[in-house]
């Protein structure tokens, strides 16, 4: 059975910085198109940053440009999204997805295993 589990979401101020992990089980992250994808309250989800060795090129939100990147411990079968330089509108609940070694657009269509999310508020 796949699983995601996400973690290290929590609250920060503005320009702090965060580090969520998304630790699989069942399967090997490696092998699979991976997402990060967000929702705020009353937004529909939408991806923030998905990569993969058959991916294609890494797809990521232009809102996260600069500030928002990914790295993976093979060891761990976890990957990270470090998130710098925090605005209040990254304020969402933050998911990781895995779907099949394909291309993809980012669309949260495109994944069939989800974690169960994880809260990031940006916030004075």
């Amino acid at each position: 059975q796949l699983q995601l589990v996400e973690s290290g979401g929590g609250l920060v101020q503005p320009g702090g910085s965060l580090r969520l992990s998304c630790t699989a089980s069942g399967f090997n992250l490696d092998t699979y198109t991976i997402g990060w994808f967000r929702q705020a309250p009353g937004k529909e989800r939408e991806g923030v940053y998905c990569f993969g060795d058959s991916a294609g090129s890494p797809i990521y939100d232009e809102s996260v440009w600069g500030r928002f990147t990914i790295a993976r411990d093979k060891a761990k079968n976890t990957v990270y999204l470090q998130m710098n330089n925090l605005k209040p509108g990254d304020t969402a609940v933050y998911y990781c997805a895995a779907t099949s070694p394909v291309e993809t657009k980012c669309l949260p269509d495109e994944f069939d295993s989800w974690g169960q999310g994880t809260q990031v508020t940006v916030s004075t």
